[in-house]
């Protein structure tokens, strides 16, 4: 199977993760999308970031009813600081029958090549991207890579960081969750302080 891993720390996951993991699921050869979620890196403060699984319950609400999207705490079990190298090398050696590609917005393919083994990536996954906002697209050193695939996925400038600030600033962002995920945010307070 070719599985799309799609990683965040999902804090809290939105409408616009589901749109680019359905869009990808529904619009390229990947046959099952991974939301694999970043744990807390114990070295960096933890300001507004839930517990990973607190983020973790929130994906898995957010993608019951997608069939083609799951929930991935993959990371948890790994070292930290953990990089996306070791998490393909891990993955491949639990699930060898499957092929991981990687699903990232254009921003992050600017840097790519400032990635632990970016090379080693390259040469082994695909990576499927999703546009971004952004006038440098052109300047992208890897944007014709054999193993660059573009989705033309709706661009969403929606961020778990603007939700944040205006849950805590009271205000009513309820149309950018998923139902169940606003229910359970608003039932426990999260993001209020």
């Amino acid at each position: 199977m070719k599985i799309g891993l799609y990683f965040g720390t999902f804090n809290p996951i939105h409408v616009g993760h589901l749109i680019i993991a359905n869009h990808m699921a529904e619009h390229s050869d990947l046959e099952q999308i991974w939301m694999v979620v970043t744990p807390h890196n114990p070295l960096k403060q933890k300001n507004t970031l839930l517990d990973d699984y607190q983020r973790l319950h929130l994906v898995r609400l957010a993608t019951e009813d997608y069939p083609k999207i799951k929930p991935s705490d993959i990371e948890f079990k790994l070292p930290q600081p953990n990089y996306t190298v070791n998490t393909l090398a891990h993955l491949m050696e639990k699930y060898p029958q499957h092929e991981f590609s990687l699903i990232m917005g254009e921003d992050n393919l600017k840097s790519l090549h400032k990635w632990k083994n970016y090379e080693y990536i390259l040469q082994h996954h695909d990576i499927y991207i999703y546009p971004r906002v952004s006038e440098e697209a052109e300047n992208l050193t890897l944007k014709d890579h054999p193993r660059v695939h573009w989705i033309d996925a709706p661009i969403v400038e929606i961020s778990s960081t603007f939700i944040r600030e205006n849950i805590k600033n009271k205000k009513n962002i309820r149309p950018l969750l998923p139902h169940n995920v606003w229910e359970y945010v608003d039932h426990n307070n999260f993001y209020r302080r």
